[in-house]
């Protein structure tokens, strides 16, 4: 069965509106457990000592597992403190529609994304940064390089100027946004020293 329509970001936003409203707490501290122990359980799902498991059953079962612990669950939106409902047939019609590869960056830096299976010959594609970490904004361009100039990083995650021009760099503020602006000039720049100027972000 086909998912009644698609379900975009205009769709989102209208159930994070009208979904049913729980406080934050209740969902972190009492809903979230409750339904990840009741389908722990219904799914057999048991980790041995692999991060990764290869076990064909266990694979299926975390799928199964997850898709029913989304459209149980739902997911939180901490603005409007509602949950946002989707049903199994929408959550398919998504996973259809999920593009096949990706490519990020340009020319000689782009680096091509696929779908990879267990114990595949093809290198992973490796993203180095400091992964929203707060980095000093007199040092952010050279950590960036640090990591753009190394031959196995495929694609860059930035960190996050936790000051700009000395201010705090704070939720909600101008200064946020300026600082937002300086962390993307900053990684251009540090793409460019280290001879990768179109290497993806």
């Amino acid at each position: 069965m086909a998912a009644s329509r698609p379900v975009n970001i205009f769709e989102t936003y209208e159930r994070s509106l009208k979904g049913p409203k729980v406080v934050e707490k209740d969902f972190d501290y009492n809903i979230l457990p409750t339904n990840l122990m009741k389908i722990k359980q219904k799914y057999n799902i048991k980790f041995g000592k692999e991060i990764i498991p290869e076990d064909k059953e266990l694979m299926n079962n975390l799928f199964l597992a997850g898709m029913e612990m989304l459209v149980t669950t739902g997911m939180y939106n901490a603005d409007t403190q509602k949950i946002i409902r989707l049903t199994e047939e929408e959550v398919m019609e998504g996973i259809k529609k999920t593009p096949k590869n990706l490519v990020l960056g340009e020319g000689r830096d782009a680096a091509r994304f696929d779908p990879r299976h267990g114990n595949e010959a093809r290198k992973p594609i490796i993203q180095g940064g400091p992964t929203g970490a707060p980095v000093s904004e007199d040092i952010f361009i050279q950590v960036m390089q640090s990591y753009a100039q190394e031959a196995v990083v495929d694609t860059l995650v930035n960190g996050v100027m936790n000051t700009i021009e000395g201010h705090p760099a704070k939720t909600n503020t101008p200064w946020e946004i300026r600082a937002t602006m300086a962390e993307l000039r900053a990684v251009r720049e540090a793409r460019i020293r280290a001879g990768r100027p179109f290497m993806g972000i």
